[in-house]
Formats: structure tokens, sequence, C-alpha cells
């Protein structure tokens, strides 16, 4: 049996478990292609991505359904192409739900970047958070049609992806809600540091202190 054949039979095999809440992950990341993980998980010389937010968060990843983290909210990353291996797009986005996912985040590059809305119809009702990989990305990725929705955000933004994931499990569970304004807390007091030293040092000092 080939490997992709294996994955979608486990895909579907995980669908008729009978996993708690508690045990299975909150959230999906997805991504046309392992090219994109830059953009998805994060760089150590780029912009943070989903990985980098939900592990701030207190997420942990799921590599093994049998053996989960004890993190009590999780997700899990996989490569779906949705041109290379729709089979396997189908049997990830049907089987979501059953599988215990929340939310679902959706990353595809190129200027045919199909994978976050065929992901949303599959999944629906589902949501699903698309990403951009590319700027050229960006049309395709937004433009679902009345009645077949997709969230997005901007080009290469899964980091913002991700926090609105978290955004939408909120509602119902406040430990995460405290999480994001504890988050949003910080934000506002690295602003408030960094407008303080640029006060206090000046332009130049400001700017040979930062290198």
């Amino acid at each position: 049996m080939s490997e992709l054949q294996t994955l979608i039979d486990d895909l579907r095999a995980e669908a008729e478990c009978d996993r708690a809440t508690e045990d299975t992950p909150e959230i999906g990341v997805i991504m046309g292609s392992d090219s994109d993980l830059d953009v998805m998980a994060g760089s150590e010389d780029g912009r943070p991505g989903a990985y980098d937010a939900l592990t701030e968060l207190g997420f942990a990843e799921v590599t093994d359904y049998d053996d989960a983290p004890e993190a009590r909210f999780t997700f899990e990353s996989y490569v779906v192409s949705a041109h290379r291996t729709p089979q396997l797009m189908y049997a990830y986005a049907e089987t979501a739900e059953a599988r215990g996912l929340d939310v679902i985040i959706a990353g595809a590059g190129g200027k045919s970047a199909d994978l976050p809305n065929m992901t949303a119809s599959l999944a629906y009702p589902l949501p699903v958070v698309g990403v951009p990989v590319q700027e050229k990305s960006l049309p395709s990725v937004v433009g679902m049609p009345t009645g077949a929705p997709i969230v997005a955000v901007d080009a290469g933004k899964s980091f913002n992806a991700a926090l609105s994931a978290v955004q939408i499990l909120a509602r119902e569970h406040d430990e995460l809600r405290d999480r994001l304004v504890e988050y949003h807390d910080d934000l506002q007091e690295g602003v408030a540091d960094v407008s303080r030293r640029l006060h206090e040092q000046g332009t130049p000092g400001f700017r040979e202190n930062e290198k």
C-alpha cells in the first residue's frame, strides 16, 4: 500500500475513534507544500508563524494520536496539496470534525492557492482561516463565493491566522481568553517600553543600541 493511501486510511480510522475532546487537537495546520513551512510555522530569520503563535499561547503539537501531549490545548500539522494529492485533501477536510478539530488554518502559495478554499468547502461548517503564502496567492484565497465563507489573513501572516483560530476557541474556553488578553497586554507593554527608550535615548542612541 502506498504512503499516500496509508495516510488517508489513518485519517479515516482516526475519525472512527471515540476519543475525549481534551485528547484531540483543537486546531489543524495544513499547507500545500513543505516549502511553505517557513511562512506557516515561522522562521528564525523571518517573521513568526502559526507554530510560534500557538506554542507561545501554550498549545502543544500532536505527533501521535495515541500518545498525545499533556497540554490541554493542542494542534496538528500536515502537508496537504490540493493539486497533487486531492484525495488527501478530501480525506483531511471530510474527517476534520470527526477527529475533534474545531478550526483549521490552511496555507497555500502560487496563483492557484486552492487549498484553503477547497478545505473550507469540504470541512463546512468547520471554520477555516486561510493564509496566502505569497502576495500573488491573496486573490485566490479571499475569492470564495457567497455562501461558502472563509476567514483570511494578509499574505504571509500565519501568526495572525493562529491568533484568529485561538480567538474562535476562546469563546468557549475562558483559559484561552485569559491567555489572549495576557498576550495583548504584553504587546502593549512592549510598545510602551520602546516608546520610552526612543524618547530617552534619542533617535541616534536608540538606533545604535538596537543593533
